[in-house]
């Protein structure tokens, strides 16, 4: 048996192995306890990590997916081609510093330069070039802002495009989300393309097909090794590497880019060594100027292309058209010419230009053969009067208002009119010369340009049949141009020179009137037709009445009013035209008017100020003003049309009746001055008798 002290101390040893059983299978509950604490909490980290993630990524991809990128979605702005009838070109226009070109376009070198000098993974990220984008973020850390960008040819898109050039990290975020975006929505080839074209290449040039222009003088297509090179290594500091601003610097950076491109194996070794050792040649700058040819006949077409062809102005402006007009360069010159030289136009106050604005247009076709809209320095956007201006033509509306109604109702050239004081309700018109003549011809009264006459004569038809043929000769009238004073040109509004002239037009293409136009085709950037002219043909009067309107205004300028408007071995029939000035005391006018033709063109001139007032107006009569400027015009222009003289065949019977009655018409004006003469000198006897038998009486 164990003793007592045996027992406890076994007891107390089995106490004690207990205990630390106990003990060790609570600390191992505890240490699994504390284990799986962990494991929860690295599960509950890690599945927070990835929510996160997931949620960066998912609003991420909501950026992106909102992003609006569609700027891009459009061919690079690309001037708009304006030609004359026989494809020659007579101006581009545009609206943007850039000047588009395709990849097409664009010589395989200049990618390659490009991409080896830029981003060497172009072709195999997505828009981020993770490893660069990494060492940048790195450097900036360091710096504490941004210093570095490693930004890839994407997200240079994205910056010079959509932002703005500061160095911040929201604007760093920004490009990182539209530069996914562009990865999403466009092809490889059409980044390149759009990058090319948008970005700065020092000198005011933008795009390739620019700093082309700019440094070599040529197309973007015809750039050499070297030459594409050089270009590429413009775009890291355009002001410090532009080889019009340091030759020596821009050909250490061309000789990199040859030597990264070799690298890549873009270029050979023979390629690599006979660039680096080209001499780098500058040529001057190809860029056309902003000034355009023919400025104001421009703005005519692209006026047509929005209003006639439902094209916005940013289509015309940037969209790469082809647009053909009818343009006659040969009579434009002329015109331009003519205008250049003010020796033809009266002389201006000191503190305001005298206006002028001509146009003219082919009878046969309505075509715009050439316009000048104003005089002086040409600016953007300037008011056109060739085409917009609504001023009151006086006396040039004479012939559409009142003598062509009047021979639609049977009258006749020969037909006496009444030529002396009348008072229609109040309406007492004038002539100008202050004279009456009791009666006179048809043919005389437009000839010489009488009041009286065209006044009683529209009396006569009715107010109606003149105010109908002013409307279907294309000029628009107010409810209070119904009166007498529509014979004389008084309208409430007025109207333009190109509205006249296609008035006029009519006349010389047998009373057949072309609607006027400067466009006749357009074509989209590849060529595809976007719509021709269908210009509308309206009969305002038949071909005999256009004849006798020919004939008669033929009359007015070989023996009238417009007889500065003759040119040698050409026949040519036009009225003038002078309004009044708006106020009284002062003897002047406000417009002087020419509106005139010959077989093959027809045109109209007109003079006056912007603001008419008491300081500003004309001090002479329209005839002689405008007609010269016709005249000289169509002069030196004359080698353009075939036809010389009108075809008169229809009427000539009216004719040879207008001559019997202006012969005796003229019998009888003799007989009157041969009775007047012979009256006066009994008189004289008489008085003379008289004065002597008084002498006599008195002595």
């Amino acid at each position: 048996m164990l003793s007592t002290s045996n027992k406890t101390t076994q007891l107390k040893s089995r106490r004690i192995y207990m205990k630390r059983s106990e003990y060790k299978k609570q600390h191992k509950k505890a240490r699994k306890k504390k284990s799986s604490l962990k494991k929860k909490v690295i599960r509950f980290v890690s599945i927070g990590i990835v929510l996160a993630v997931v949620s960066v990524l998912l609003v991420l991809n909501l950026f992106i997916t909102f992003s609006d990128v569609s700027e891009l979605e459009g061919p690079a702005p690309r001037s708009t081609v304006i030609y004359d009838p026989n494809g020659d070109v007579i101006s581009k226009v545009s609206n943007s510093k850039i000047e588009g070109v395709s990849i097409d376009q664009i010589p395989n070198t200049l990618v390659e330069a490009v991409i080896s000098v830029e981003d060497q993974r172009f072709y195999e990220h997505h828009g981020m070039n993770y490893l660069r984008m990494g060492r940048a973020l790195v450097e900036n850390a360091f710096k504490g802002k941004i210093v570095s960008g490693g930004s890839t040819i994407t997200q240079q898109l994205a910056k010079n495009v959509f932002l703005t050039q500061e160095r911040t990290f929201s604007r760093k975020f920004k490009e990182l989300i539209f530069a996914k975006k562009i990865e999403r929505t466009f092809s490889k080839e059409e980044i390149m393309e759009r990058y090319l074209n948008y970005i700065y290449f020092g000198n005011g040039a933008w795009g390739v097909q620019r700093a082309a222009q700019t440094y070599f003088g040529k197309d973007v297509s015809e750039l050499t090794l070297s030459e594409s090179a050089t270009i590429a290594g413009i775009i890291k500091a355009p002001s410090n590497l532009s080889p019009t601003k340091n030759m020596e610097k821009s050909v250490k950076r061309r000789n990199l880019v040859l030597s990264l491109m070799l690298r890549e194996q873009y270029i050979s070794q023979e390629e690599y060594d006979e660039a680096v050792g080209q001499k780098l040649v500058l040529s001057d700058s190809t860029v056309p100027r902003n000034e355009m040819n023919y400025p104001y006949y421009i703005d005519r077409v692209v006026d047509e292309a929005v209003n006639t062809y439902e094209l916005t102005r940013d289509e015309v402006l940037s969209g790469g058209l082809h647009i053909t007009t009818a343009i006659n360069p040969v009579v434009q010159n002329a015109l331009e010419d003519v205008y250049a030289d003010d020796r033809y136009f009266p002389k201006s106050t000191p503190d305001q230009l005298l206006q002028s604005a001509s146009v003219f247009i082919n009878p046969k076709t309505g075509g715009i053969l050439a316009l000048v809209g104003g005089r002086g320095e040409y600016t953007q956007g300037r008011f056109n009067n060739a085409t917009n201006l609504i001023r009151q033509p006086g006396s040039a509306l004479k012939p559409l208002a009142v003598y062509t109604p009047a021979l639609e109702n049977g009258y006749h050239m020969s037909d006496l009119l009444v030529d002396e004081p009348i008072d229609m309700d109040g309406y007492s018109p004038k002539n100008i010369d202050q004279q009456y003549r009791g009666e006179v011809s048809m043919y005389d009264a437009l000839t010489h340009s009488y009041n009286i006459p065209p006044v009683w004569l529209l009396d006569q038809i009715g107010i109606q049949d003149g105010v109908s043929a002013v409307e279907r000769f294309g000029i628009s009238l107010t409810k209070n141009d119904r009166t007498l004073g529509l014979a004389l040109g008084w309208l409430d509004k007025g109207t333009s020179p190109l509205r006249m002239a296609q008035a006029f037009s009519a006349f010389a293409n047998d009373g057949v009137m072309e609607e006027s136009h400067a466009i006749t085709e357009i074509k989209d950037s590849e060529g595809k037709v976007l719509g021709k002219w269908q210009g509308e043909s309206v009969q305002v009067t038949d071909a005999e009445v256009a004849e006798q309107m020919t004939y008669m205004l033929q009359g007015a300028v070989e023996e009238g009013t417009a007889n500065k408007a003759q040119i040698s071995g050409m026949d040519v029939a036009g009225k003038t035209g002078t309004t009044q000035l708006p106020f009284e005391g002062v003897e002047g006018s406000k417009d002087h008017w020419f509106v005139g033709y010959t077989p093959d063109i027809a045109g109209a001139v007109w003079l006056g100020y912007d603001k008419t007032d008491a300081d500003h107006y004309l001090t002479s009569t329209s005839s002689s003003t405008a007609p010269p400027i016709f005249a000289q015009v169509v002069s030196q222009s004359a080698s353009e049309y075939s036809t010389k003289n009108f075809d008169l065949s229809l009427i000539e019977d009216d004719i040879k009746e207008l001559k019997k009655q202006k012969k005796k018409t003229k019998e009888e004006r003799e007989k009157k001055e041969k009775k007047k003469e012979k009256d006066e000198k009994r008189k004289e006897f008489w008085e003379s008798i008289e004065k002597w038998g008084q002498k006599w009486f008195n002595e």
